[in-house]
């Protein structure tokens, strides 16, 4: 039984091998690439549209207000990278009952770029809010003895992101495959239908998450405006 689809090797020579993960993972961005293209090429305005277009419209619509709730202001600024991260993560999830594959977020070292992504878009955003020395002071608040601690705070984060992930995928794969050694099979198709629930969960978490943490990143830190004299 393998552990993760790094183990599934498609292709190898020498170092240099072609597993599970990397082809799994390049289908999967394949796949969103080419839906999202073909859905969005004939987009309408009328009052009469394709259920691609109504499907697609709700599915923004959700993630715009999800993003909105966390507290980003203008969340059609953030719907690109929080989006993809969300589509990606709950597709992998949903492939699942195709015979044959394994999801790539099953392997640490997807999970490991999944979050190293949030990671840098992270900084990226708060800089582009703030400014370059308004973020790099964010590390320092409320007092400068705090910067060590918010700097491993970045870095624990970005680990717990990885392994949270890699976890909660991996050891559904791995629950449904003992099952279906030592049950009928009915029963992993229960589970199953259950991983794909946990799968959909684990997107809305970590991109979630990833909200959260770009939402601490912009958050200006204006001073509160002096009280009016008394008359």
């Amino acid at each position: 039984m393998r552990l993760s689809p790094d183990q599934l090797i498609f292709w190898q020579h020498g170092f240099f091998k072609l597993n599970g993960t990397i082809v799994f993972t390049w289908g999967l961005m394949f796949v969103l690439a080419v839906g999202s293209k073909l859905i969005t090429r004939k987009l309408s305005t009328d009052l009469k549209r394709s259920r691609w277009q109504n499907l697609l419209e709700i599915v923004v619509t959700g993630i715009e207000k999800q993003i909105s709730d966390v507290g980003l202001k203008h969340p059609e600024k953030y719907i690109g990278f929080l989006g993809t991260l969300f589509l990606f993560v709950a597709l992998a999830a949903l492939c699942t009952v195709i015979p044959g594959y394994e999801p790539p977020t099953g392997s640490l070292s997807t999970t490991a770029a999944l979050a190293l992504c949030v990671f840098v878009a992270v900084p990226l955003f708060g800089i582009e809010e703030q400014g370059f020395l308004g973020y790099l002071a964010s590390y320092t608040k409320p007092t400068i003895i705090m910067l060590p601690f918010n700097i491993i705070s970045e870095l624990s984060r970005t680990l717990a992101l990885a392994v949270r992930l890699f976890g909660n995928m991996m050891s559904g794969a791995m629950i449904i495959a003992i099952l279906l050694t030592i049950t009928p099979f009915i029963f992993p198709i229960v589970m199953t239908l259950l991983g794909l629930l946990t799968g959909m969960v684990q997107a809305y978490i970590f991109s979630i998450l990833a909200a959260v943490y770009i939402a601490a990143a912009t958050r200006s830190r204006k001073p509160k405006p002096a009280p009016a004299p008394a008359a």
